[in-house]
C-alpha cells in the first residue's frame, strides 16, 4: 500500500522540497465508527439490509496509523496528502446470520488532499491549526459468506477528513502534536459472486504524533 502512495507523495514533495517548507507527520491513536447502514446486493449471498456497530482495535494489528506530507507555502497557510490506516471490525455479534466475515480491517484506508490553517505561536510555543480535504478511499474488502469469499484491496468511492489539533515544537526540526481527526467514505465494494456491498463510514480518532519539518 505504502509503495503505491509513493508517486502522489512525489507529486506534493517534489515542489515543496525546492521551496525548503516540507513537513513530513506520522502518528497513531485511538480510533473508532459509529454504526452504519450496510446493503448487500449478490446473485450468490442474495439481497440484506442490515445495520452494524463497529469497534476500531486501534492497538491490533494492523495498527490504527497515519502519514501526512503538507508544504506549509507561508506562515499560516499549507496543502499536502494524508493517508489513514483506519480499521472497522463488527462488534461482537453484529453480524448477520451467514457471514463469518465481513470488515475493513486491512484497513478502511483513505488518501486525501488537504488544507490546512495554522496560528503560529498563539498560545506562546503552542500552534493551534485545522485542516480538512477530500480524497477516495482503498480499503482492504473482507466478506465471507458461504460460498462468497471477497478478500483484497479496492477503491470503493470518495472520502472527506476534518482535522483540529495543537503541535509543540521539540527544537528547529523536531515537533509533537496532538489532534482530532474525523474521515467519512462512502464504499461500494465488488464481491466476488458478482454482486455488491455498499456502506457509508464516518470515523472519529484522537492522534498523537511527531514532524519532522527541513
Amino acid at each position: 500500500m505504502l509503495r503505491a502512495l509513493a508517486p502522489f507523495a512525489l507529486i506534493v514533495l517534489t515542489p515543496a522540497v525546492a521551496a525548503a517548507q516540507v513537513e513530513l507527520s506520522f502518528y497513531g491513536g485511538a480510533q473508532s465508527a459509529p454504526p452504519s447502514d450496510v446493503s448487500v446486493r449478490d446473485g450468490v449471498i442474495g439481497n440484506d439490509d442490515f445495520i452494524i456497530a463497529w469497534e476500531g482495535r486501534s492497538s491490533s494489528a494492523p495498527i490504527y496509523y497515519g502519514i501526512r506530507a503538507t508544504h506549509w507555502r507561508n506562515d499560516s497557510f499549507g496543502f499536502g496528502l494524508d493517508f489513514a490506516h483506519n480499521k472497522i471490525y463488527p462488534q461482537d455479534g453484529e453480524l448477520p446470520s451467514g457471514y463469518d466475515v465481513l470488515e475493513f480491517t486491512d484497513g478502511l484506508n483513505t488518501l486525501t488532499v488537504n488544507a490546512y490553517h495554522r496560528w503560529n505561536g498563539a498560545f506562546g510555543k503552542i500552534t493551534p491549526y485545522v485542516g480538512g480535504g477530500i480524497g477516495f478511499a482503498i480499503p482492504h474488502v473482507e466478506v465471507t459468506n458461504g460460498a462468497s469469499e471477497t478478500f483484497g484491496y479496492q477503491l470503493t468511492g470518495p472520502a472527506a477528513t476534518w482535522i483540529a489539533g495543537a503541535t509543540y515544537p521539540i527544537n528547529d526540526q523536531w515537533s509533537v502534536f496532538g489532534e482530532y481527526k474525523g474521515t467519512y467514505s462512502s464504499n461500494t465494494a465488488d464481491l466476488e459472486t458478482g454482486g455488491t456491498v455498499s456502506t457509508d463510514v464516518f470515523t472519529n480518532a484522537v492522534n498523537m504524533g511527531v514532524s519532522f519539518n527541513f
